[in-house]
């Protein structure tokens, strides 16, 4: 063997190698936007169906007698705050128990981090109707704020 053949890489295979690696990276580098999109849309599918869920077990409670209601009252929490902070069990006024629908908040994912968690969902009132929520006296329902588009082409304040 000569003494060239044992001294390592040509500056043509090191390019070669350089290219081709350029090459798989630019191709990657789609995929792992797309695969950030799909978390953030996770979380956010997962932080909506708790946030409902709560509104639900709120508004159950209502109907079970739980918690008291004033005449106008719709049954939904004046808040989202409420759902975590509690409200006075009325079947167990005398030992002032409070029912907790949530531990925590869950954020909108695709708001501002700088936002309090409450801050971050868009209301729907009870009194408004699903084709033009807005927020008022209680909450019935929460959306995403961000104006984005999802995976599927549907618009994230629509689910």
């Amino acid at each position: 063997m000569s003494r060239f053949a044992e001294r390592g890489f040509t500056l043509v295979e090191m390019l070669a190698v350089v290219t081709i690696v350029g090459i798989l990276a630019a191709a990657a580098q789609p995929l792992a936007v797309w695969v950030h999109k799909r978390q953030r849309e996770t979380e956010l599918r997962q932080a909506l169906r708790t946030l409902r869920g709560a509104l639900d077990a709120y508004r159950q409670a209502t109907r079970d007698g739980r918690i008291t209601l004033k005449a106008d009252d719709s049954g939904y929490p004046p808040d989202l705050d409420s759902l975590v902070r509690g409200v006075p069990d009325a079947r167990d006024a005398q030992q002032k128990k409070r029912i907790y629908f949530l531990r925590r908040l869950p954020r909108d994912p695709l708001a501002d981090p700088a936002l309090a968690a409450a801050q971050t969902w868009a209301l729907r009132s009870y009194d408004s109707p699903p084709d033009a929520p807005v927020p008022g006296k209680d909450v019935f329902d929460v959306h995403s704020m961000s104006d984005a588009v999802a995976l599927d082409g549907s618009r994230y304040r629509d689910w």
